[in-house]
């Protein structure tokens, strides 16, 4: 039996290559019908946004990988609600469909995983 495995991605879709890594796991693993979920933690939830504009920065967009994700079978997709609310996110409409979850919820959450990796 495959084990589970939790990718936390907590870098902004422009501050490196972290968020395009976490993603590629996220579609590797999916890919390889690997029990999946992604939790985007601290500015991993500006990946969320709708209305990014990569070009500006000279960076790549990653709203193709994101929407990708359900059909690589990664359907269990988290966001951090302190992370949103902390950076004026809350309101916002999100570009994935995902659950929010409060601190302790996240805990219980990493808990139910065999494998953590946090980009």
């Amino acid at each position: 039996m495959s084990k589970s495995l939790l990718v936390i991605s907590r870098q902004a879709p422009w501050s490196g290559p972290g968020a395009r890594e976490a993603l590629d796991i996220a579609l590797a693993g999916g890919a390889f019908d690997l029990p999946i979920g992604l939790l985007f933690l601290d500015d991993g939830v500006f990946q969320l946004s709708s209305a990014q504009q990569p070009a500006t920065l000279q960076q790549k967009d990653l709203s193709a990988n994101l929407q990708a994700l359900p059909m690589f079978g990664v359907e269990a997709l988290y966001v951090s609600q302190r992370s949103l609310a902390e950076r004026g996110l809350q309101d916002q409409p999100s570009s994935l469909a995902v659950e929010r979850l409060d601190d302790s919820s996240i805990s219980a959450l990493i808990d139910r995983y065999d494998q953590v990796i946090t980009l």
